[in-house]
């Protein structure tokens, strides 16, 4: 793979520009990267105000119904989007771990074995989150632990 740099002050906003023969799971993951690096905030909502929520600040994105919520330290935010959207945008950040919640990485604390082989995360706030068997393996992946963390 081939990188370029081109400096233009002729240039007035940064493009990018993809060339190649065939579309390749590298190639998906690069254009998610790109388009998920860029994202700092999320809108929330909370009774009648619109939030800009810094996503460094969310704990977990969970659905509850047809809802989708964002849980911040100090108070929980309703969002406009799908949970399989939100997960799109904050891929970067944030892995699956049960067909309802996704976790922020950085927030993890710390993980627990409970008694029939389930996981449970503790965040850093101290709240836990189920993880289940589906996304175990992933979410493993992601912190790069286990035989499959490499």
């Amino acid at each position: 793979m081939q990188i370029k740099l081109i400096i233009d002050e002729k240039i007035e906003e940064t493009e990018i520009q993809i060339h190649a023969n065939t579309f390749t799971d590298e190639i998906e993951q690069i254009m998610k990267f790109l388009k998920s690096s860029k994202t700092e905030v999320i809108d929330g909502y909370l009774k009648q105000e619109i939030y800009m929520l810094k996503i460094s600040e969310i704990f977990f994105v969970y659905s509850e119904g047809a809802k989708v919520y964002f849980q911040t330290d100090e108070d929980e935010y309703e969002s406009k989007l799908k949970l399989y959207e939100v997960e799109e945008i904050l891929e970067k950040d944030f892995v699956r771990v049960n067909k309802s919640t996704l976790v922020n990485i950085s927030k993890i604390s710390y993980m627990k074995m409970e008694k029939i082989g389930m996981m449970q995360l503790v965040m850093e706030n101290g709240t836990t989150a189920h993880v289940s068997r589906k996304y175990l393996k992933n979410l493993k992946k992601r912190l790069g632990i286990g035989r499959d963390g490499k």
